[in-house]
C-alpha cells in the first residue's frame, strides 16, 4: 500500500481563502483566461515544493471491493464524487478537492478498481474492467457511505462511469461534469475504424490487445504511463514528484488485469461477464442523460481533440453547457483545478 503524503496546511488554507474570495466576487468564466493567466509556471525541479497530497486514504467495503478513497469537507454537505481516469489516480483531484471542501461540499475521491488501495474482497472474483461494473462499484460505494444522490464529475474512465450512472440511475445523480462529453461505449460502434490520426492516439489499446502488451504493461507500467501522460497532455509540464505520487497507485496487484481487460473488452477481444449483459445492452443503445450537465474539453488534449460538443448534444436532454479550456490537456482537473471546480459549482446550481 503506497503511503500518502500529508497535506501542506498552508497551501490548503491559502486555496480555501482564494475560493471564498472568488465566491464573493463571482466566478470567472471558465474559458475567459488562459492557463498562463491563471496558474504560475512550474519552477525548476530543484526549487519545487512537494506536490499536494491527501492527508489520508480511508477504506470501506462496498460491493465486490474494499474501496480506498479520500474524503474532505463537512459530512453534512452536498456530496460530490470525483472519478479519475487511466493512467491516473485520485491525485488528479488533489487541488480540486480543497476548493470544493472550502465551499461546503462533502468530497469523495475513490480509487477505481485496480488502482491505489482499492482491493477485491475475494481472490476468486474475476478481474473485470468492463464499463458497467465500474459504474456498479461507484453505486456500491455511494450505498456504503449512505449517499443517496451526488454530483458526479470525472474524466476518461471516470467520465464514462459518471455518464453511465447519470443515464441509467438519474435518481442517484444530482448533476454531471463530464470531460470529453458522452463516453458510453457501444462495442459494435467500437469496431468501426477511425481516421488514421485518431487511431494513432489509441496506440496503447492495440498494444494491450497482445500478450506482448500485457507483459509490457507489467514490466514497464510507469514508463508507459509517463509516455501516455506526455502524449495526452503535451502542454502540461508535470514534474517527477507529481508523476511518482500517482505512479504508486499502479502497484495495485490487480492493476494489469483490470487495465488489460478494460481495453480488450472495448475491442471485443475479451468477454464481459454474463450477469452484466442486460446492463451492457441498455448502454449500447445510447441512453440519454437528463440531469444538468457541463461538458468540458481541453484544446490541447492529445487523445480526444476538443469539439464544440454538437455531435453528442442529442444525448443530453437536460440543461447542458459546453466549454473549451485553452492550453489544457486530457488530465483536465489536475491541469486546471480551479476551472474544474468552477464547473462543479456552476452545474450544482442548475441541479438544485
Amino acid at each position: 500500500m503506497a503511503e500518502e503524503r500529508n497535506y501542506s496546511r498552508r497551501r490548503f488554507l491559502g486555496t480555501a481563502a482564494m475560493t471564498l474570495a472568488a465566491a464573493e466576487m463571482g466566478f470567472m468564466h471558465l474559458a475567459d483566461a488562459t492557463p498562463r493567466d491563471r496558474y504560475p509556471a512550474i519552477e525548476p525541479a530543484d526549487k519545487q515544493p512537494l506536490p499536494a497530497a491527501f492527508d489520508s486514504v480511508k477504506q470501506i467495503k462496498a460491493g465486490l471491493l474494499n474501496v480506498g478513497y479520500a474524503e474532505a469537507g463537512p459530512a453534512s454537505g452536498p456530496a460530490v464524487l470525483l472519478l479519475h481516469g487511466w493512467p491516473y489516480d485520485i491525485h488528479s483531484f488533489v487541488e480540486v478537492t480543497p476548493l470544493l471542501a472550502a465551499a461546503g461540499y462533502r468530497v469523495i475521491v475513490p480509487h477505481l478498481r485496480g488502482h491505489g488501495t482499492t482491493r477485491f474482497l475475494s481472490p476468486d472474483t474475476f478481474r473485470n474492467g468492463q464499463q458497467a461494473v465500474v459504474a456498479l462499484d461507484i453505486l456500491a460505494l455511494m450505498d456504503a457511505l449512505q449517499i443517496k444522490k451526488a454530483i458526479l464529475a470525472g474524466y476518461d474512465w471516470g467520465a464514462r462511469t459518471a455518464n453511465i450512472i447519470a443515464a441509467l440511475w438519474p435518481e442517484r445523480c444530482q448533476a454531471l461534469v463530464s470531460v470529453n462529453g458522452y463516453l458510453i461505449n457501444n462495442l459494435e460502434r467500437n469496431q468501426r475504424p477511425l481516421p488514421p490520426k485518431a487511431e494513432r492516439g489509441w496506440w496503447y489499446q492495440y498494444y494491450f490487445a497482445t500478450e506482448r502488451g500485457r507483459a509490457g504493461l507489467e514490466a514497464n507500467r510507469n514508463e508507459l504511463a509517463k509516455l501516455v501522460w506526455k502524449d495526452n497532455s503535451p502542454t502540461w509540464a508535470f514534474d517527477e514528484a507529481t508523476f511518482a505520487q500517482t505512479a504508486a497507485s499502479f502497484n495495485n496487484p490487480d492493476y494489469v488485469s483490470i487495465v488489460i481487460h478494460n481495453y480488450r473488452w472495448r475491442l471485443s477481444l475479451a468477454k464481459g461477464e454474463v450477469q452484466y449483459d442486460a446492463l451492457e445492452q441498455r448502454l449500447a443503445a445510447g441512453p440519454v442523460i437528463t440531469v444538468p450537465t457541463l461538458t468540458l474539453d481541453g484544446d490541447a488534449d492529445g487523445v480526444a481533440p476538443a469539439t464544440d460538443g454538437t455531435a453528442y448534444a442529442p444525448k443530453f436532454t437536460g440543461k447542458r453547457t459546453h466549454r473549451i479550456l485553452k492550453g489544457i490537456g486530457h488530465n483536465l482537473p489536475q491541469e486546471a483545478p480551479q476551472a474544474f471546480a468552477e464547473a462543479i459549482f456552476e452545474v450544482a446550481g442548475h441541479g438544485k
